[in-house]
């Protein structure tokens, strides 16, 4: 239906001026009435032959020209045969129709008169040049909203396969958890399970869409954070500090979970002494900043260790905000990751 109208707000435009072109051209002593319902009549009745060529060029030639490897002169002699009977078709209503009914002439003019020949030629060259215009137009923007898509829809398929290789990492680690406690045979077992339900709930229900609010993604790290506290009791201190202004925030769904992962897996599992995990979250005016720092074994290389895991969230970080400051620094025996992100600047696909 959209189409429609365009197409009739295009033939209105074009009837309009030609309608003044013609009230222009042919002014004499007669009413401005009388002449501007010549000019209507003129341009209404030679309409046909317009509507032939243009609707011939912009639906069979234009949209095949890319496309012609074979029998290009076939092709090609189509179009002019059927631009010739354009020609033809709005010289005989010219000459039987224009002719007698709005300039009263008895006798129609000669049908290969150079002069009529040559306005046909001009009036049908004119309305098909600007309809192939606006066609090739209107095909570049289909084709440039195609490739739009595309990409959208490629950069989607990556953002979910990262979202996805973070899902069973996380579930693999949290299992491993509570198998330690099983193993242990420690009352609290039940409440692992219980923390791990809703962290499965979370990543079925939630993870999947494109954002998420901030206060559930700090929920799904406290719950994580808890369930390893019951794994390394008393050897480890963890320490989570936030500091969330009243802001409304969206966030990308398990984007900050793994830096808590990697501090878990490649610093406190692999130290045997004390340990400790500092987090500290801060969002103000959609500034985030999230630093944790970890300790770890000296001269272990937890970096090299969770270069992989750290690229993969640096990828979605440019999937889906354009500013955003991901560093990561390495001492002997701490391990520190600090990201800032601009939670207003979305990457919009």
């Amino acid at each position: 239906m959209k189409r429609f109208g365009l197409h009739l707000l295009f033939w209105f435009v074009y009837l309009l001026q030609d309608i003044l072109l013609q009230y222009t051209w042919n002014m004499n002593d007669l009413s401005l009435e009388h002449q501007f319902w010549r000019a209507f009549g003129t341009a209404f009745i030679v309409l046909p032959a317009k509507l032939l060529v243009v609707y011939f060029f912009i639906w069979r030639v234009v949209p095949k020209m890319g496309n012609v490897k074979s029998n290009r002169f076939g092709f090609y002699a189509g179009a002019g045969i059927v631009f010739l009977a354009g020609l033809a078709l709005f010289r005989l209503l010219g000459m039987y129709f224009v002719s007698p009914y709005m300039y009263n002439s008895r006798y129609p003019s000669d049908f290969f008169n150079i002069r009529d020949i040559l306005v046909a030629l001009l009036q049908i060259g004119y309305v098909t040049a600007i309809a192939i215009v606006v066609k090739f137009a209107r095909l570049r923007q289909q084709s440039m909203e195609r490739d739009k898509i595309l990409i959208r829809e490629k950069l989607e398929t990556e953002l979910k396969f990262l979202r996805n290789q973070t899902n069973p990492h996380f579930l693999m680690n949290t299992l491993n958890n509570i198998y330690a406690l099983s193993r242990k045979k420690s009352d609290e077992a039940p409440e692992a399970i219980l923390k791990l339900s809703d962290l499965l709930q979370f990543i079925l229900y939630k993870s999947t869409s494109p954002f998420i609010s901030l206060s559930d993604e700090v929920e799904i790290i406290e719950h994580y954070l808890k369930l390893e506290q019951l794994r390394y009791t008393d050897r480890l201190n963890i320490w989570f500090r936030k500091k969330i202004d009243a802001g409304a925030y969206q966030i990308s769904p398990l984007l900050l979970l793994p830096f808590v992962e990697n501090a878990f897996k490649h610093g406190i599992s692999e130290t045997r002494f004390e340990t400790f995990i500092h987090i500290m979250l801060e969002v103000e005016k959609g500034q985030l900043i999230f630093d944790i720092r970890n300790s770890k074994e000296n001269g272990s290389s937890e970096k090299e260790k969770s270069r992989i895991g750290l690229n993969n969230v640096r990828r979605q970080l440019e999937l889906t905000y354009r500013d955003f400051k991901l560093d990561v620094k390495e001492e002997e025996n701490t391990f520190q990751v600090r990201l800032v992100i601009d939670l207003y600047e979305q990457v919009e696909f």
